[in-house]
């Protein structure tokens, strides 16, 4: 997949998932499945920008 189309996707998966956190907050949607979702779509968004410019090592 495009690295730009990844980061892309991951933007659009926290809009998603903080839309649904507001209505987990508005009582439609339980909480306890909304908040883990926001965390992992954060989480995932942190790892991928926290990975992109790492150092792989020399190739031999």
């Amino acid at each position: 997949m495009k690295p730009d189309l990844k980061f892309t996707f991951l933007i659009v998966f926290i809009l998603f998932a903080f839309i649904i956190n507001i209505f987990g907050l508005m009582h439609l949607y339980p909480i306890y499945f909304t908040s883990p979702l926001l965390f992992l779509s954060l989480f995932l968004l942190m790892n991928y920008i926290n990975n992109r410019k790492r150092f792989k090592g020399f190739r031999s």
